[in-house]
């Protein structure tokens, strides 16, 4: 089994989506159901197949939650230094053709969020500024096309 590398507050926020679905959504399933089920001829039943149907889905990320954490790797990332990306690494970015400034943090793929500018470390981008040190310039393809970006400052916050 394969660890999955991710932050501490990436972490934080599959624990608490967890316990969302166990303690808030599974109950409140359990009674759409009960409720549907009192209606009487469940073929019909629009709504009780619509709950089962739910239930299946919540159970469902439960699972892959699960998954999730109990193969997590937490780095913490405030313990890290070095002027070297890696996992976890704040990295500020300058575009070579519009000199626009982009800041990114790499994190684990359950947390990624490019408008946040967390990236994850399989993304095109993260795996090409892995290794690097402030000074490099770095090309990565992205589904828009060819970017070219030289690293201004790297990061643990």
């Amino acid at each position: 089994m394969d660890k999955i590398p991710m932050t501490a507050n990436g972490h934080a926020a599959l624990i608490k989506e967890l316990q969302i679905r166990q303690q808030e959504e599974r109950p409140r399933i359990i009674q759409a159901i009960a409720e549907a089920r009192s209606h009487g001829d469940l073929s019909e039943n629009a709504e009780y197949h619509s709950a089962k149907e739910a239930q299946g889905l919540n159970e469902g990320r439960i699972a892959e939650l699960e998954d999730k954490l109990s193969r997590a790797e937490v780095i913490d990332v405030s313990k890290l230094s070095g002027d070297t990306v890696k996992f976890g690494a704040t990295v500020t970015l300058v575009d070579e053709d519009t000199e626009e400034e982009k800041v990114y943090q790499i994190v684990g793929e359950s947390e990624a969020d490019v408008k946040s500018g967390r990236v994850s470390i399989t993304s095109p981008t993260a795996r090409a500024l892995i290794g690097k040190r402030v000074g490099d310039q770095i090309e990565v393809t992205t589904p828009g096309g060819g970017k070219s970006y030289e690293i201004l400052n790297v990061t643990f916050v």
